[in-house]
């Protein structure tokens, strides 16, 4: 009998639904204390993984309890000078690109593909330079006060936001604003700033910037664009020093699993538009910063 064919959007997805099932969803996972806080998972070069590899490397450091954030393949770290310990195993990720393909008419036609491969993490290695492992250290407490840092970059971002004792977060389409509780009502400054990151993802869809409501509009649209806002402001956090706190009602997981089950490239496409919403979000705060000096 032949083997069947290594389909690598059933495999990601089947994680990841067996991660919120077990109520650990990868990108709520790292934001629990872990052994070293969360970080964005990086290759054996430094360069940072994006989209749903980032997913996937959360997801297995979490439930390994590595503390590294570097990763590499079996040959980088032979190639190193290091070695992967015996018995480990080893964590998937997926490369996409093009390929030229002669067609019957002659023309170059370009072909995307999907690749899976396999890596390891720092904390599996053996021999590498120092600064290739992240010791464990305490999470950041940022207490119950206004962090000056965290509100400058917020302020950059150029997101409008409206703060009353209305004791509800959301982004108003409408009116294009974030409406925020004050600060001192939140358990912490890490819930207030994580809670705000979310929203902001949200504001980066709207039609005169990502156009992303417009785009999924279907009955499992707000579902989706809650998941696109809880990865973006993971991944956002984490860019800017914080760990956001997520409080989503069962209601949404369901939904989630439900359009997953469904359709096992959902992920994906959330993971992708969460990064296309972190790229917009530091790229306007990064031309704030540019004019005012």
């Amino acid at each position: 009998m032949a083997k069947a064919k290594f389909d690598v959007y059933q495999h990601v997805t089947d994680e990841i639904i067996a991660q919120i099932e077990a109520g650990t969803p990868p990108w709520r996972k790292p934001w629990t204390g872990g052994a070293g806080g969360a970080q964005m998972p990086a290759r054996f070069n430094g360069e940072d993984y994006r989209g749903i590899n980032v997913l996937m490397l959360w997801a297995t450091a979490a439930s390994k309890g590595y503390a590294s954030a570097r990763w590499m393949t079996y040959r980088q770290a032979q190639e190193l000078g290091a070695q992967v310990r015996k018995g480990e195993t080893s964590a998937t990720v997926v490369k996409f690109g093009t390929v030229e393909r002669e067609t019957e008419d002659g023309d170059e036609k370009k072909i995307s593909y999907c690749r899976a491969y396999r890596v390891f993490n720092s904390d599996q290695i053996d021999g590498l330079p120092e600064d290739f492992y992240t010791r464990p250290e305490p999470p950041r407490d940022l207490g119950t006060k206004a962090d000056p840092e965290l509100e400058a970059f917020i302020g950059r971002t150029g997101a409008a936001i409206h703060s009353s004792p209305e004791p509800r977060a959301y982004y108003d389409i409408r009116a294009d604003r974030i409406h925020m509780p004050p600060i001192e009502t939140f358990l912490s400054a890490q819930a207030f700033y994580g809670t705000i990151l979310h929203e902001i993802t949200h504001w980066s869809g709207a039609e005169k910037r990502l156009d992303r409501f417009k785009r999924f509009s279907d009955r499992t649209a707000y579902a989706f664009e809650e998941l696109v806002a809880e990865v973006g402001a993971c991944m956002l956090g984490v860019q800017i020093g914080v760990a956001p706190e997520f409080d989503q009602s069962a209601s949404y997981v369901e939904g989630w699993l439900a359009a997953m089950k469904g359709d096992n490239r959902v992920i994906f496409r959330a993971a992708s538009e969460a990064q296309k919403a972190v790229d917009f979000i530091l790229g306007e705060a990064g031309r704030a910063t540019e004019q005012a000096a």
